[in-house]
């Protein structure tokens, strides 16, 4: 009963995007070529990655189930969303010159079908990997890269990074900006700190310390040496000690915060966190802004590299389905070089970020509706 109510939904999305036989052929191919090159390149991924760092998780302790369910399950769907865009590509050039070199294409476009309508199944199965490719990312990968994150550190990079921030100057909320001249994540102490509070433009508070330092049993600041100077009007109160706890809206992990944390997180949460970063004045901002207009970006490169994909391997060329396969390889790591290039601009404040994120698919819907022109009609 349940397999004939699935023919029945099956039929009635067919009959909805009015596909025919060589459709749903085309549609098999491409996605049964993806998901083939993709578990492949991920099983010699996982070998590569097992050989490197196996001494470390024998040396750190690492158990079995944690190695595979915390590390490698997780680490299997980052891989895949990161490569999806590339195995599109190389999947697309390896079946459809495949059939070009069968005259698979001359039949179907003799058979009068058009050109542009055998880009329907290609569109199609693009849409399927690309709407795949973005709920991996968004809804799947960050908690999965949280575990994969956690696992490292307890496995991998087992020794306290050594970090020492200097110059640290961030708004923590509203009026209240915070000064440190350096910080050390490993004694969770820093030095000459200063907070100030603003109503407007005039300061009312400021508040300043020789040492403050994180103390773990009250979760709270504990300042040494300090002088504070409240200014109500024209009247003015100056307070100074040897040792006072405080509550301030920072904890000793801000201070040592990596790019690799947006990684964890879904893109409603990447904004807020983007919001929050730029209100507390983090110079860093720009590489969250670039990773959450490039969550975006990422997709469409499927539906930019099927079409360049078909244009160039639907017709047969000296040198065979190797050399379009080459040719395939070449254009999309092209593309990822611009992408990192264009990204690394953003950064360094000489492009644009939303420009940056997307300037690799403008270029290349440009060489898609080249190529697509010299493409059989």
């Amino acid at each position: 009963m349940e397999s004939s109510n699935g023919e029945k939904i099956r039929g009635k999305i067919i009959r909805l995007l009015g596909l025919k036989i060589i459709d749903l052929y085309i549609i098999r191919k491409f996605l049964g070529t993806f998901f083939l090159a993709i578990a492949l390149i991920l099983s010699i991924a996982v070998v590569f990655d097992i050989s490197e760092k196996i001494d470390d998780f024998i040396e750190n302790g690492a158990t079995l189930d944690k190695i595979v369910f915390d590390y490698y399950l997780n680490f299997i769907p980052y891989f895949a969303v990161l490569f999806s865009s590339l195995f599109t590509f190389i999947s697309v050039i390896y079946f459809t010159s495949r059939m070009a070199y069968n005259t698979e294409i001359i039949a179907i476009l003799n058979s009068g079908m058009s050109f542009r309508r055998l880009l329907r199944p290609y569109l199609i199965s693009s849409v399927i990997i690309a709407a795949f490719s973005f709920f991996l990312s968004d809804q799947v990968i960050p908690h999965a890269n949280m575990v994969k994150l956690e696992f490292e550190e307890d496995y991998i990079h087992q020794r306290p990074r050594r970090f020492r921030q200097k110059n640290f100057h961030r708004q923590i909320e509203p009026g209240v900006y915070v000064y440190l001249e350096n910080y050390s994540t490993i004694s969770k102490t820093g030095y000459n700190f200063s907070i100030e509070k603003f109503d407007g433009s005039k300061l009312v508070s400021k508040l300043i310390a020789d040492q403050i330092r994180w103390d773990t049993a009250t979760d709270k600041w504990s300042l040494r040496r300090y002088y504070q100077r409240d200014i109500d009007g024209l009247e003015e109160r100056i307070i100074t000690g040897r040792k006072k706890d405080t509550s301030i809206n920072i904890r000793p992990e801000d201070f040592s915060v990596r790019t690799t944390i947006v990684e964890t997180m879904s893109l409603k949460e990447l904004d807020d966190f983007i919001d929050q970063q730029i209100m507390q004045g983090e110079s860093n901002v720009k590489a969250y802004q670039v990773e959450r207009h490039k969550r975006i970006a990422f997709p469409f490169s499927t539906f930019i590299l099927t079409f360049i994909g078909v244009a160039v391997s639907s017709r047969k060329v000296r040198g065979g389905i190797g050399l379009q396969i080459a040719l395939g390889v070449i254009i999309s790591f092209t593309y990822i070089l611009f992408m990192q290039f264009s990204s690394q601009f953003a950064i360094g404040g000489l492009l644009p970020v939303m420009l940056a994120a997307w300037i690799p698919n403008i270029l290349f819907v440009f060489v898609a509706l080249f190529l697509f022109k010299l493409a059989p009609k």
